[in-house]
């Protein structure tokens, strides 16, 4: 996983660079943790928290519909332990395009990731979805049914599944990213 803003595409990496200096200039500070993150990464993530029955039916499923390299980047991490942090598999984030990143709110000189932080009358993460949104990002802190308050990503398209097939993505993450394997 990479908080280099230069591995982003170019107009996204320019409204990220925008973003974050328009929340210096309202005093919060913002650094990035997660920019593009390879397959391998969010099949971890993925499969945090899920019993062994979802998986396996998830590679299944993916091997039948011709996602064959996702497939394998889910079976290739193994065994993975951790909070649930993601409803996406690999290819279906916008991290695995260039088009996503997470950021986290310096306060105090500590950094603040998540909602339930105490924030003393400032939250930074407010600030931050509400500027990204100002510059025609969408934010994950205002999504419902899986708040991400650190997350924002340049397409409103909730996952790159609503625009290309699961063998158009398949193809385009091994393009990518076979070299991670």
């Amino acid at each position: 996983m990479s908080a280099d803003l230069t591995l982003l595409m170019p107009e996204f990496r320019l409204k990220v660079i925008t973003l974050l200096q328009n929340c210096a200039h309202r005093g919060i500070e913002l650094r990035p943790r997660a920019t593009l993150r390879d397959p391998f990464i969010q099949a971890r993530y993925w499969r945090q928290s899920r019993p062994i029955a979802e998986i396996n039916q998830k590679i299944k499923d993916l091997k039948a519909n011709g996602a064959h390299f996702i497939a394998d980047c889910i079976h290739a991490v193994g065994f993975q332990q951790g909070a649930h942090v993601t409803n996406a598999i690999p290819g279906l984030s916008w991290h695995q395009w260039g088009e996503a990143v997470d950021c986290f709110w310096v306060m105090d000189e500590h950094a603040i990731q998540f909602l339930h932080t105490p924030t003393h009358e400032t939250n930074g993460l407010m600030i931050y979805a509400t500027e990204a949104e100002k510059i025609g990002l969408d934010a994950g802190f205002f999504w419902e049914s899986f708040r991400d308050a650190p997350h924002v990503q340049l397409r409103k398209a909730a996952s790159p599944a609503s625009l290309y097939t699961l063998a158009a993505i398949d193809a385009e993450m091994q393009m990518r990213f076979e070299q991670y394997d």
